[in-house]
């Protein structure tokens, strides 16, 4: 007896766009809150105007990771679950529906 289970869906998890977007901006917003904390000049601030330049970007790029990361926990992406059935009008053989196969 063979039991017909339904397709189950998932969530993307780790391969979530979003999260390796909040990744890659959130190594970078480290790297620029700790420049600009630690390591700033005063020749980087006459450059900029008398702002700390990669402090702030780094303090909004880590703003900016942390609401990535709170997207996608409050809402995954569900991935349906592939199913080994074809497609409704696909005969299977790989070719044009409707087309009988190539002669070989």
């Amino acid at each position: 007896m063979a039991t017909e289970s339904t397709p189950r869906a998932h969530k993307a998890g780790a391969f979530d766009i979003r999260l390796i977007i909040a990744l890659l901006t959130g190594v970078y917003g480290i790297i620029l809150t700790v420049m600009g904390a630690a390591f700033d000049t005063e020749a980087d601030r006459v450059k900029s105007s008398g702002v700390n330049i990669n402090l702030w970007s780094g303090i909004a790029l880590l703003i900016f990771t942390a609401l990535f990361i709170l997207w996608a926990r409050l809402r995954p992406i569900v991935v349906p679950e592939q199913t080994d059935q074809p497609d409704e009008g696909d005969d299977g053989d790989g070719g044009v529906t409707g087309e009988p196969p190539a002669a070989g």
